[in-house]
């Protein structure tokens, strides 16, 4: 592949590299570093919640060369006021924190890409949920990165210290200000309560990455360690990726600033959040989010790479969040709306910890199938194996995603082909040559709503639509080229749709 940067972009790519080797052995940031403690031990009977032996489909990482290792971080936090588009500006200075971190890396840094993905781990459910590594675990593990999960607000401590109050007892969220404080504001959110405070989260997330950047004896990705990190890449998805609207256009500015023009994290995934759609989250738990509408809910010249990546549960609410694709070194975005796929994935729980642990946590098993059915089974992750691999060779050679138009919509609806799907998006086999119906939306309990259905054809439809089953795998298999020349889709998960295709049957 050739690299795209020009002169300008080389230029500025090495005056970067000359501050951060400034000062060897020494944090390439002037982000306060957490205190760490860990790697916690691990027993029968006290293991991190949501891990990977412990979900509700096991994984084992040895296979795959991976260890997982779970870390204490703890510091001050400053709660920050956002009242207006710019940067952020604190209301609290240096509160106390500890939160976990749950680290899952290869087990020998040569095989270790130098890519490290920090995901907010998500706490919708009022646990938490490791969404990221749900969608793309596997290619996270082919391409030797490391995945990094963070817990970010006090709802999901509370089912961390039921869930084991031993080991988890030292987290805190607490509010810096006394319940006498008037500034101590009565919540009305569900899962908010005055004696902690969200709003501690952003410098938490500015922290725990500076210290996976550092050389710090801690951090298990140091140089000394055989390990060398070359890119730190932010993740939200849902209400978290709500909060990578406010982290990006409050605290991004501030930490670029803080550490002398040298950005901390070097690009974005965004995920299923936009426009209405959680578009941004309140700053802190006293102050109400941006309105729909607002700037601070849009992105612009950011100075990294930004990938916003919506689904069919999530894109209609989300329109204001849409905006033209750019190349323009100080604002490269692509906006992606993905055809077919659900929000609530059955990935998201295959990961999610045991069923038995989040009911020790104190938390409802959140269900696997609707009025309508089973989840949508629709394989959301190969998009987004592809958005990592696209995000990567933009932040690194300078070669740009490929664009792709959105869901077509006609006043307020989206415009439906023969089959019942959705034209436009980013495409894939399961609505280019089609064996179901793929709804965003379903009713039922909890996140229904969002979690989709599919309604597949009948064997009648199949060989009325394709005749045989050679001819429907032919046109997979020309699908499957397109979109791999493209680069919608990566070289294992093409194998994988020809291997799914192979076992269609129409009868």
């Amino acid at each position: 592949m050739q690299d795209s940067w020009t002169p300008t972009h080389k230029a500025l790519a090495g005056v970067a590299l000359t501050i951060a080797a400034a000062a060897p052995g020494v944090s390439k940031a002037t982000t306060p570093l957490p205190s760490i403690t860990g790697p916690l031990p691990v027993t029968p009977t006290s293991y991190p919640f949501g891990a990977a032996d412990h979900t509700l489909r096991p994984e084992k990482l040895k296979q795959h060369g991976y260890v997982e290792e779970e870390f204490f971080a703890s510091g001050t936090a400053n709660v920050y006021s956002w009242p207006a588009p710019g940067p952020a500006v604190v209301r609290t200075p240096d509160a106390p924190y500890t939160t976990r971190v749950l680290v899952r890396r290869p087990a020998k840094g040569r095989k270790f890409s130098g890519n490290v993905v920090v995901e907010l781990l998500n706490p919708s459910n009022l646990f938490d949920l490791n969404i990221g590594w749900g969608l793309s675990g596997d290619h996270f593990m082919r391409n030797g990165d490391v995945w990094v999960g963070i817990t970010v607000k006090p709802v999901s401590v509370v089912a961390l210290q039921r869930f084991n109050p031993a080991r988890y007892a030292s987290l805190s969220f607490a509010n810096p200000l006394p319940l006498d404080d008037p500034r101590n504001c009565t919540v009305t959110a569900a899962d908010t309560v005055r004696t902690t405070e969200n709003g501690l989260v952003w410098d938490i997330y500015s922290q725990v990455g500076a210290w996976l950047k550092s050389q710090h004896p801690s951090n298990p990705l140091r140089e000394s360690a055989g390990f060398r990190v070359d890119k730190l890449y932010g993740f939200g998805y849902s209400q978290t990726g709500g909060y990578l609207y406010n982290y990006i256009n409050a605290i991004h500015p501030l930490e670029t600033q803080r550490n002398h023009g040298v950005p901390l994290y070097d690009g974005y995934v965004v995920a299923v959040a936009g426009g209405a759609f959680v578009g941004a989250v309140p700053m802190n738990q006293c102050e109400a989010a941006p309105p729909v509408g607002d700037p601070r809910r849009q992105f612009s010249h950011v100075g990294v790479p930004i990938i916003h990546i919506m689904s069919q549960s999530d894109y209609l609410p989300g329109l204001s969040a849409r905006r033209p694709d750019s190349d323009t070194y100080t604002d490269r975005y692509r906006h992606y709306e993905m055809a077919g796929a659900g929000h609530a994935t059955p990935d998201e729980l295959y990961s999610a910890a045991a069923p038995d642990d989040i009911v020790a946590a104190g938390r409802p098993v959140p269900p696997m199938a609707c009025n309508e059915g089973p989840r949508s089974r629709f394989p959301s992750g190969l998009h987004f194996n592809a958005v990592w691999q696209n995000l990567d060779l933009w932040v690194r050679r300078g070669i740009a995603p490929p664009r792709a138009e959105p869901i077509e919509v006609v006043h307020g609806q989206p415009v439906l082909d023969l089959f019942g799907n959705v034209v436009g998006g980013l495409r894939s086999p399961y609505v280019d040559v089609p064996t179901s119906t793929w709804n965003g939306t379903s009713t039922g309990a909890s996140f229904c709503f969002i979690a989709g259905h599919e309604l597949p054809f009948d064997a009648a439809r199949l060989r009325q639509l394709y005749h045989h089953e050679h001819v429907y795998r032919w046109k997979v298999a020309d699908s499957v080229q397109r979109l791999l020349r493209e680069r919608f889709i990566t070289a294992p998960d093409a194998a994988a749709v020809l291997k799914e295709s192979k076992r269609v049957k129409f009868r």
